[in-house]
């Protein structure tokens, strides 16, 4: 798992769907931070969902759950994953807070029916142990026009792969005569996105999906903690800048494809 975003889209979904007890979704989300704070955008959202304004409260997990659950009670209700990333604001609600906070954190989520009105999550760092989740009202959901199929994620995800490891080549890090190895740092960071787990019902398609997508992160995370050394010049940063970043574009698509699905399956089955 590579974001909170993502832990709870696709634990919540399983609540939902009846295959998981809160209790899971609580002790999945704590792997990131035990303590979750919770607050309304504004006062017409805290109005609607019963969460504090201005300021934030210990409301915990059990809150976001209970926003959640009264989120999905219309037809064609969806709870999905968004990844934005430097130019790719793609599935956002252009012209909204929920919007600026989620470029802000790389992440978000959306619940509601797409093209009516909807709830938004955004989590925020608060400290080492502290997650701050700001819930937005959303006038209309934007419409999912385009759904990556699992399908097409799974094959560029082998695609990219095999790019990040020749982009590691290219930028002469395996055998860099650093004193890490990059292989076992490639390591460290898949042992770390090992810790947060998945609903057991998950599509074996997904999960193979997300795996691959956490092995390219991987490779991306330990290039560009190497690279510095390496790309003192402004060209050599811009070689690497343009080696990566259409692999994070990868990336962030592969994960919303698969953790979306799981989602969609959860609410449908």
């Amino acid at each position: 798992m590579t974001s909170p975003s993502a832990t709870l889209t696709v634990w919540a979904s399983s609540w939902l769907a009846g295959h998981s007890a809160p209790d899971d979704v609580i002790d999945a989300l704590h792997a990131w931070a035990p303590m979750h704070l919770a607050c309304a955008e504004d006062q017409v959202t805290a109005g609607r969902t019963g969460l504090p304004w201005p300021d934030p409260q210990d409301a915990g997990v059990t809150a976001l759950l209970q926003t959640i659950r009264r989120s999905v009670s219309q037809p064609e209700t969806e709870i999905r994953l968004v990844l934005p990333g430097p130019g790719d604001v793609q599935g956002l609600p252009a012209g909204t807070e929920f919007a600026s906070a989620a470029i802000g954190a790389g992440e978000g989520v959306l619940v509601g029916p797409p093209g009516r009105p909807g709830t938004g999550l955004v989590p925020h760092v608060e400290g080492p142990d502290v997650l701050r989740w700001t819930v937005s009202s959303i006038e209309r959901l934007p419409l999912d026009a385009h759904h990556t199929g699992l399908g097409e994620a799974e094959f560029t995800m082998r695609q990219a792969v095999r790019d990040a490891a020749a982009a590691l080549e290219a930028l002469h890090m395996l055998d860099s005569g650093f004193g890490a190895d990059p292989r076992a740092l490639i390591a460290d960071a898949l042992a770390q996105s090992a810790l947060h787990r998945y609903p057991a019902t998950i599509a074996p398609r997904a999960l193979r999906i997300l795996d691959s997508a956490d092995q390219v992160a991987a490779i991306l995370t330990v290039a560009e903690q190497m690279a510095p050394a390496r790309t003192v010049s402004a060209s050599g940063a811009a070689t690497l800048e343009d080696l990566l970043r259409p692999l994070r574009s990868a990336v962030r698509s592969a994960r919303t494809a698969a953790v979306n699905a799981s989602a969609r399956d959860g609410l449908t089955a």
